[in-house]
């Protein structure tokens, strides 16, 4: 690892991405699979929170509908999701982050940037620290995590990915563009599908081809921001820095933090019994303020969305006088929504 010339690390950024981490934590409960497919979520009609890596060799991902999980992994054990444990395991997780600096960015339950400028006469060159903070959660989690190690968030974000699972990938300044340029372009940092696709139509297909358009000419393809942004992050160029405290998911604009947290659910059949709804409404606005406590974040406006039998779908809002992180604060907001659509015995999906 190199250091600038002022004696401060080349590459101060870690991004800390624990693995398959709702899986993980499960199987850590239940040692009797670990040597087993498990799907984490996805109940009859759900679909799938986490799957550990022995069911995604079977194409199991998250997001993906439980039923076709089911198929292309019939022997997966499925586990109900433990949300109050998946909170207490992420908070433990910062607080070993926060051991090591104070500058610490949580981007989600699972997922942080860590600068440690400031840490490397105590703990030694970025590398050696991300090695120790592996070993740390390791012994005290019994989870593993993969550490991207570079000068930027974007190059680092990537650098994790390519680490997975439980390994270190440290990018130098010198071998950004060696590592960035032969990758798709729809792996640099807040490229999602639908401009992936412009893109490719364009005969832009990996890193290197934007890096290698003149500026001007991606600009009249995708618009003055994008088309900027794009280049600079072709190139490893991103100035954006590690803010302590929660980010939402990375996007163009960076730095923000997310508009909004929440969480859904199907039911494993249609519900019409007002009681097991506002059970299960109790169960999502606890998952929901247990993430915003934290990601340290507080909101406002709390929105229900119901789907009835037929997929019909209704959402309605309501804004709090104040910020709050309270379950039981959203939990009343919440209730008051869902009792002021006066569906009696309509039955939800």
């Amino acid at each position: 690892i190199g250091v600038t010339s002022a004696g401060a690390p080349a590459t101060p950024i870690l991004h800390i991405d624990m693995d398959a981490f709702y899986a993980s934590v499960a199987v850590r409960e239940r040692p009797e699979l670990w040597e087993v497919p498990v799907i984490v979520g996805g109940g009859y009609r759900g679909v799938v929170l986490s799957a550990n890596y022995l069911a995604r060799e079977h194409g199991v991902r998250s997001g993906m509908p439980a039923t076709r999980a089911r198929r292309l992994c019939p022997q997966a054990v499925v586990v109900a999701p433990d949300h109050e444990l998946f909170g207490r395991v992420s908070t433990a997780v910062v607080e070993t982050f926060r051991r090591v600096t104070p500058l610490v960015e949580v981007v989600s339950l699972d997922e942080a940037f860590l600068d440690v400028s400031g840490s490397v006469r105590r703990l030694g060159p970025p590398a050696e620290i991300a090695e120790q903070v592996r070993a740390t959660i390791h012994d005290e989690q019994a989870i593993t995590c993969s550490v991207g190690v570079a000068a930027t968030i974007s190059v680092a974000k990537l650098a994790s990915k390519r680490a997975k699972p439980d390994g270190v990938v440290v990018v130098p300044p010198e071998g950004i563009t060696t590592f960035l340029h032969p990758l798709d372009v729809g792996e640099l940092y807040g490229v999602g599908e639908k401009t992936r696709a412009m893109l490719h139509r364009l005969g832009l297909v990996t890193v290197g081809d934007v890096a290698h358009t003149p500026v001007r000419t991606l600009q009249r393809a995708v618009g003055d921001h994008l088309g900027r942004h794009l280049h600079e992050l072709a190139w490893g160029d991103d100035r954006r820095e590690v803010v302590a405290g929660s980010s939402g998911a990375f996007g163009l604009g960076g730095g923000e933090p997310d508009r909004s947290m929440g969480a859904q659910e199907t039911f494993g059949r249609d519900v019409d019994d007002r009681t097991v709804v506002l059970r299960e409404l109790l169960r999502l606005t606890s998952t929901v303020t247990g993430r915003m406590r934290v990601a340290g974040v507080a909101g406002r406006t709390v929105t229900l969305t119901v789907r009835f039998a037929d997929f019909t779908t209704i959402t309605r809002s309501r804004t709090m006088s104040e910020a709050t992180d309270v379950t039981q604060e959203v939990y009343r907001t919440a209730t008051a929504l869902y009792d002021a659509l006066g569906l009696q015995r309509a039955r939800l999906r």
